[in-house]
């Protein structure tokens, strides 16, 4: 019974992603000049080596990545994917794009150099789950580059928030007040560099090694 409605729950989500995916990139560059500056751009460009993009979504990283990597993108939704193949042809970049569950990457342990992950574990239902699997897939001293949204500093922005997810969380359930930075430290990942605003995060993270050990965090907030 728990797996069909896991499995009714994914079907919902999937549907959800399909439907939104055409006009996806023109309401997140609304959000993006207002909430998100440059984060992309800065997360992406810090990736070296093999990696590996966690919902790659329509490929809106892309263009931000430097030459010389070697690229692998995981989506959850069919459409979403389609796109993503599209603006990887205009770009002429090459990426090896899969249909898979950030929740259970279907990727051998240690075999990235980088994990991305950008606007996405708002959206995952299990966030822990996907934390738990990026660590897996990084090679030891490999590095996982985040951006998305968190619970905001002041209290009006919580409560906008809170408001928000009345609406995003029944429909795609988008969460706005999460605090992704508490499973990556309970991961044992080492905090190299982190970012705030009032309501985003991104940050560059290192495990401490392939078992959870308590790091060192330097911070410039």
């Amino acid at each position: 019974m728990a797996r069909q409605v896991s499995d009714k729950r994914a079907q919902r989500l999937r549907r959800y992603w399909d439907k939104h995916a055409r006009n996806y990139d023109k309401q997140m560059a609304f959000w993006e000049r207002r909430l998100f500056g440059d984060g992309r751009r800065w997360v992406c460009s810090q990736a070296t080596g093999e990696v590996l993009e966690v919902a790659i979504g329509t490929g809106r990283n892309l263009p931000y990545y430097p030459d010389g990597i070697r690229l692998t993108g995981i989506e959850f939704s069919p459409a979403m994917l389609e796109l993503a193949r599209r603006q990887a042809d205009q770009l002429g970049r090459q990426v090896d794009l899969r249909l898979g569950d950030a929740q259970a990457l279907e990727l051998p342990d240690a075999s990235f150099d980088t994990v991305v992950c950008t606007l996405s574990l708002c959206a995952i239902p299990d966030e822990r789950r996907a934390v738990a699997e990026m660590k897996r897939v990084l090679r030891p001293g490999g590095q996982l580059l985040l951006l998305d949204h968190v619970a905001g500093g002041p209290r009006w922005v919580r409560a906008l928030q809170w408001l928000l997810e009345l609406v995003t969380r029944p429909l795609g359930e988008e969460h706005l007040r999460r605090r992704p930075l508490l499973q990556v430290q309970a991961e044992g990942f080492q905090i190299r560099r982190r970012e705030r605003s009032s309501s985003a995060w991104w940050s560059g993270s290192r495990p401490a090694s392939r078992s959870i050990q308590p790091g060192r965090c330097d911070r410039r907030l």
